[in-house]
C-alpha cells in the first residue's frame, strides 16, 4: 500500500482504524516465510489485535497460478517462527495469532495449536463443501457451479446449503476433540505452544528428507512461566484521551437530535486522526448517508497530527487554521476539510507546504480546500472527492479512479500515473506540465469553453466531458469562500488571461466509457420519444 513504508506507518493505519471503530479488531495478514517472526513482532508492537500467518497451500482461484504454486512457505514454518519470536519478546499475550493456508482437518488444527496458533482459518475446504469444484475461474464470472459468479443463470446451478458447511466444521471439531482427549488436555489454550507433544514420524521418512533438521521448528522458548504463551490480554490503543472524545461530547446534540453545532478548539501535532472517531459515531447512527451538510462544524487552530480528517463523514466540516501532517483526508467519506495558514503567519501560502504526503488516500466522497502546497502522492487512489490545492509534489493523482482535483500551481513529476478515472485540472503557467505528466493512461487537452446556457451543478455532475470552465470557476469560488485564497481571487479576477493556461487531464478509457454511456442514453431517449407513436392493433 502507498501509505505503508514501515512499521510506524502500519501502526498509524491501525490507530486510524481503531479510532473509526474502537470496538472492532484490526488484523494484519502476513505470508509465511523466513523472517516473518520479526515482522509479526513489529505488528504486535504496532498494536494490532490479530495477526494471520498464511501458508503457501491456500489461495483463491482468482490468484495467478505462479502465486498459488510459488508464493510463501508452509504455514508450519512461519507459524513456529512467529510464536517463538513473540514469546521471546514477551509480546505473545498481546496479540491473537491465526494460521491459514490449506487447513483441512482436525489434525491440522491440533498441530497448528501446538506450533502456537490461537485461531485457524478455513476457506478452500468449506467452499468445496458448498459445491466448489476448483475450476480456478473465480475471477472470470464463469464459475460452472454458481459459487463465485454474479451471472444469474450460473447462480441457478448452486446447490450448496449452509448445513453442508456447518456439517463439515462439526467433523473438524469432533476430530480435534478426539485428538485432544487422546493427548490429555482440557482446552485449546493448554495445547498452544506445546511443541514437546510433536514428533517426527519415522514411519513416513523418505530419502529426500534425510539430513533435514526440525529442531528449530520444534523449539520451545525457555521463558518464565509468567510469560504468556497465548493471547490473554487486549492491546492498549490509547484511545481514552484523544481529541475526538471532546468533539463527540460537544457534538452530542447533533448526534442525538440532528441539531447544528459549532465547535472551536485548539489542536496540537500529538492529536492524531482527528475527526475519525466522531465520524464513526455519525456512521453508527446514520449510516454512510450521514447528517445534512454542515450539521457539525468544527474550527481548529494549530498544527494537526497525522491522519487529520481521516474518514470524515457526511455532515461533518472541519476547518483548520494552521497546517497538517501526512494522510490528511484519508478515506474521506463525504465531509469537508479546509486548511489555511493563520492570518498572523508570515508565509506565502502558494509557495509553502500546508499539508503533508499521501493526502486524500482512498477518499470516496467529500470536498477539500487547501490554501497552500501539498506533498507527494496527493489524491492517491481518490475515487470521488473534489479537491483544490495550490501546488503538489510528485505522483499527484496516482491511481485515481474518480472525483475532481484542481491544482492552481506547479506539480511534481509522474502526475497521473495509473490514473484510470476522474478529472484533474492543472494551471500550467510555465508550459512544462506535459513533461511532468505520465501520459501512459491519460490524455491532455484544453478545457472546454463556457456554455452559452446557464449550467446547474447537476449538469456538471452528469457530464464530466463538458463544462470545464464552469466547473473550475465553481471550485475556485468555493476555495475563496472557505480559505480567502489570494491565488484563487487573482485567477477569478483575470479569468480571460488564465483560462487557456489550464490543462485538463482525462484518462483515455474513462473518456471512452463516458462516451459509450452517453451514446446508450441518447439511444434510449430516442426509443422513448418514438413510443407514443406506437399503437396496439387487434
Amino acid at each position: 500500500h502507498h501509505d505503508i513504508y514501515s512499521i510506524e506507518d502500519l501502526a498509524q493505519l491501525i490507530y486510524d482504524l481503531k479510532n473509526t471503530n474502537p470496538t472492532g479488531d484490526v488484523s494484519v495478514k502476513l505470508v509465511s516465510e523466513v523472517g516473518v517472526g520479526t515482522v509479526a513482532a513489529g505488528v504486535s508492537k504496532a498494536r494490532a489485535d490479530h495477526v494471520t500467518i498464511s501458508g503457501f497451500e491456500g489461495g483463491t482461484g482468482a490468484s495467478p497460478l505462479t502465486s498459488i504454486k510459488h508464493a510463501g512457505s508452509p504455514w508450519e514454518i512461519g507459524l513456529a517462527e512467529t510464536h517463538q519470536t513473540l514469546v521471546l519478546n514477551r509480546l505473545r499475550g498481546r496479540i491473537a495469532v491465526q494460521v491459514d493456508g490449506g487447513l483441512r482437518t482436525g489434525r491440522d488444527v491440533i498441530i497448528g495449536a501446538m506450533l502456537g496458533a490461537d485461531e485457524f482459518g478455513f476457506a478452500t475446504a468449506p467452499l468445496i463443501a458448498a459445491g466448489c469444484i476448483m475450476m480456478r475461474k473465480c475471477h472470470l464470472n464463469t464459475c460452472p457451479v454458481g459459487v463465485a459468479t454474479q451471472d444469474p443463470e450460473l447462480r441457478k446451478r448452486f446447490t450448496g446449503q449452509p448445513e453442508h458447511v456447518v456439517n463439515y466444521f462439526f467433523f473438524v471439531a469432533e476430530e480435534a476433540r478426539k485428538l485432544m482427549a487422546q493427548i490429555g488436555v482440557r482446552n485449546l489454550n493448554e495445547l498452544i505452544g506445546r511443541t514437546d507433544l510433536l514428533e517426527k514420524e519415522t514411519a513416513i521418512s523418505h530419502w529426500k528428507s534425510k539430513g533435514l533438521d526440525f529442531t528449530r521448528l520444534f523449539h520451545k522458548p525457555d521463558m518464565p512461566a509468567s510469560v504468556a504463551r497465548y493471547n490473554s490480554e487486549k492491546q492498549d490503543h490509547q484511545l481514552d484521551k484523544v481529541l475526538d472524545r471532546t468533539l463527540i461530547e460537544k457534538a452530542r446534540p447533533a448526534l442525538e437530535n440532528g441539531e447544528r453545532v459549532a465547535i472551536d478548539l485548539p489542536i496540537r501535532n500529538t492529536d492524531r486522526t482527528t475527526g475519525a472517531m466522531l465520524s464513526g459515531e455519525v456512521a453508527k447512527r446514520y449510516g454512510h448517508a450521514g447528517l445534512p451538510a454542515d450539521t457539525i462544524h468544527i474550527k481548529l487552530k494549530g498544527t494537526a497530527g497525522q491522519s487529520f480528517g481521516a474518514f470524515v463523514a457526511h455532515g461533518v466540516s472541519i476547518t483548520l487554521e494552521g497546517e497538517a501532517n501526512d494522510y490528511v483526508g484519508k478515506g474521506l467519506s463525504g465531509g469537508r476539510l479546509v486548511v489555511y495558514p493563520a492570518p498572523e503567519s508570515k508565509i506565502t501560502p502558494e509557495k509553502s507546504i500546508i499539508v503533508g504526503n499521501t493526502v486524500l488516500y482512498g477518499a470516496i466522497s467529500g470536498e477539500c480546500y487547501f490554501r497552500g502546497i501539498a506533498g507527494e502522492r496527493f489524491a492517491v487512489r481518490n475515487s470521488g472527492a473534489h479537491a483544490v490545492v495550490e501546488g503538489a509534489g510528485d505522483h499527484c493523482c496516482e491511481y485515481m479512479t474518480g472525483g475532481v482535483v484542481l491544482v492552481i500551481g506547479s506539480t511534481g513529476r509522474n502526475f497521473a500515473a495509473g490514473m484510470s478515472g476522474g478529472i484533474a485540472y492543472v494551471l500550467d503557467e510555465d508550459g512544462k506540465f506535459a513533461r511532468r505528466c505520465n501520459q501512459e493512461m491519460v490524455e491532455l487537452m484544453p478545457i472546454a469553453q463556457e456554455a452559452t446556457d446557464p449550467v446547474t451543478p447537476e449538469s456538471m455532475l452528469a457530464d464530466p466531458l463538458s463544462y470545464d470552465s464552469e466547473r473550475i470557476k465553481t471550485m475556485l469560488e468555493a476555495h475563496v469562500s472557505y480559505t480567502q485564497s489570494a491565488r484563487a481571487k487573482a485567477i477569478l479576477a483575470n479569468w480571460a488571461d488564465y483560462r487557456d493556461k489550464f490543462v485538463k487531464v482525462l484518462p483515455v478509457d474513462y473518456r471512452r466509457a463516458i462516451l459509450e454511456l452517453q451514446a446508450e442514453a441518447a439511444s434510449q431517449a430516442g426509443k422513448s420519444s418514438e413510443a407514443p407513436n406506437l399503437r396496439v392493433v387487434g
